[in-house]
C-alpha cells in the first residue's frame, strides 16, 4: 500500500503558492527542552522536488555574513512549518536554480516578475449556434417561349390602351365645340333681349315727349287769348 492512501495529505493554510525564484520567508518551530519557538528563514527558492506529493519538499537558499551561502530543505507538508511569507516574485526560466551557488553580489539578484506565475488567457465560451434547417428548393424551369408570348401580349394590351385612351380624348374634344355651339344661341338671345329693352325705353320716352307737346299746342290753340 501507498504511502498517500495511508496519509491523508492536508495543506497547510498559511503557505500561499510559491515557485522557484521567489524570495520567501519560512516561519519554523523550533523545539529546544520545554520550550518551542519561532525562528525566520528568508532567502530565495532555488528548487521544489517530488511535486505536490507527501515527500515534497522546497529548497531556501540566503546569502549570510561574509558572503557566505546557506541553504535549507524544508518538507512542505511539515507541521512545524507555522507560516510562509512570499516577499518578492522572481521571474526566471528554470525550475532549479543551482547557478546561483556560483554567482555572487549583484550577478546572483534575479529580477523581479509583475505579472502573477501561470497566468493564462481567460478561456472565452464558443457558443455553437445550430446551423439553420435550409429547406430544398423546388427547380422552376422556365420556357423562354412561354416568356415571349407573355411580354408580346403584355405589349399589345399597351398599345389597345394606349389607342382607346386617344380616341377617347378625341371624343372629348369633339364634343366640347357642339357645346359651345349649343350655348352661343341662348346668349345671343338674352343679349337681343338685353339690347332691346333700353330701346324700348328709349322709344317710350320719345313718346312721352312728342304727346307732351302736342298737348302744349293744343292748349296753347285754345286759349288765344289768355296768351295774348
Amino acid at each position: 500500500m501507498e504511502t498517500p492512501q495511508i496519509l491523508k495529505l492536508q495543506p497547510n493554510p498559511n503557505i500561499p503558492e510559491f515557485g522557484p525564484g521567489d524570495t520567501v520567508r519560512v516561519n519554523f518551530r523550533i523545539r529546544e527542552g520545554d520550550r518551542v519557538r519561532v525562528q525566520a528563514f528568508q532567502g530565495v527558492v532555488i528548487s521544489r522536488q517530488n511535486g505536490s506529493g507527501p515527500s515534497a519538499n522546497f529548497c531556501v537558499r540566503r546569502i549570510a555574513g561574509g558572503g557566505i551561502g546557506v541553504e535549507k530543505i524544508f518538507p512542505l507538508y511539515s507541521p512545524l512549518i507555522d507560516s510562509l511569507e512570499v516577499t518578492r516574485r522572481g521571474s526566471v526560466r528554470r525550475a532549479k536554480l543551482y547557478y546561483l551557488r556560483g554567482l555572487q553580489g549583484r550577478a546572483a539578484r534575479i529580477k523581479e516578475r509583475t505579472r502573477p506565475r501561470n497566468t493564462r488567457p481567460e478561456e472565452t465560451m464558443v457558443v455553437v449556434e445550430p446551423e439553420p434547417v435550409v429547406e430544398p428548393v423546388e427547380e422552376i424551369i422556365v420556357d423562354d417561349a412561354a416568356v415571349d408570348e407573355v411580354e408580346a401580349e403584355a405589349a399589345v394590351a399597351e398599345v389597345e390602351a394606349a389607342e382607346a385612351e386617344e380616341v377617347a380624348v378625341e371624343a372629348v374634344e369633339e364634343e366640347a365645340p357642339v357645346a359651345e355651339v349649343e350655348d352661343a344661341p341662348e346668349a345671343t338671345a338674352e343679349e337681343e333681349s338685353v339690347a332691346e329693352a333700353p330701346a324700348e325705353e328709349a322709344s317710350a320716352e320719345e313718346s312721352g315727349e312728342s304727346s307732351g307737346e302736342e298737348t302744349s299746342e293744343e292748349g296753347e290753340a285754345e286759349n288765344p287769348e289768355a296768351n295774348r
